[in-house]
């Protein structure tokens, strides 16, 4: 297999000018972040008879709802909302921060695992040095959204997504080659990345709004390189993943594999509540 070394520095240097992008905007919103958290402080002051009377509320529509028969999963759901305490609640864009933190959490944890088996950590050097950097920038936005929740006066997300979770887990002992090692990788990024498109609609502030579309677009580029590479060693073309690459031995099918959708669905993203404390 050949290996460009300055091609692939390249590569990976105009992967982290996006990042680059991305991360510095991050930390240039936190103080307007602060001023919104400030404003909802002073606009959402509520008196312990208001917290007595809501919680009364509360737990009156929880016994109605309970009485209802095969109420199904709206109820439940809806059942589930109501017994947090009043204190408990939080801004969406703060829950959606905290489940885009939960998720970048299990991303940095999953390939860090990844890059322990041997065939990733002595097999081929482009998906090595992909999943190295690829790690790196999801601590990255890990740290960006988590400096984004404190500063909008949130709590922290310091656990990973607790549904995918227990598919990684699942997952893991069944990594026995490159390609299932990809597939799971592609599964964690196709789900951020379309948690963060899904959640570019639901932001009470649009300030957070520019962090979650930049690194959509940082998840977007990691999705195509992981399907490029998935397809590659699904067709036995494993040699083809090198750099400098022979573009006349591509198959066809390789200008549309990392973008097969004209639009990107929403379809697995994971709502704002699913990692929100």
């Amino acid at each position: 297999m050949s290996v460009d070394e300055q091609r692939l520095q390249l590569l990976i240097e105009e992967s982290q000018d996006q990042q680059s992008d991305a991360m510095r905007d991050a930390k240039a919103v936190i103080p307007a972040l602060r001023d919104i958290a400030n404003d909802r402080r002073k606009s959402a002051l509520i008196t312990p008879d208001e917290i007595r009377a809501l919680e009364a509320s509360r737990a009156s529509t929880r016994a109605k709802l309970g009485m209802l028969a095969g109420a199904g999963a709206i109820s439940i759901a809806v059942s589930s909302i109501l017994a947090k305490p009043v204190a408990a609640d939080e801004a969406l864009d703060i829950q959606i921060l905290q489940t885009a933190s939960s998720l970048e959490i299990l991303a940095v944890a999953t390939y860090g695992a990844a890059l322990t088996l041997p065939f990733i950590a002595d097999g081929n050097a482009v998906v090595k040095a992909f999943a190295e950097m690829t790690m790196q920038q999801h601590d990255e936005h890990r740290q960006a959204f988590q400096a984004q929740t404190k500063a909008l006066g949130g709590t922290v997300q310091e656990n990973p997504n607790p549904k995918y979770q227990p598919v990684v887990d699942a997952a893991m002992p069944t990594l026995t080659d490159p390609a299932k090692v990809v597939d799971l990788a592609a599964t964690l990024e196709q789900v951020a990345t379309e948690t963060y498109l899904a959640s570019l609609n639901l932001f009470d502030d649009k300030t957070s709004l520019g962090l979650m579309a930049s690194v959509m677009g940082v998840e977007s580029q990691h999705l195509a390189v992981l399907r490029a590479v998935a397809a590659l060693l699904a067709g036995g073309g494993e040699a083809l993943i090198a750099l400098p690459t022979d573009v006349a031995a591509l198959p066809a099918a390789a200008g549309s594999v990392a973008f097969p959708d004209a639009f990107q669905g929403t379809t697995m993203a994971s709502p704002p509540e699913e990692g929100a404390l």
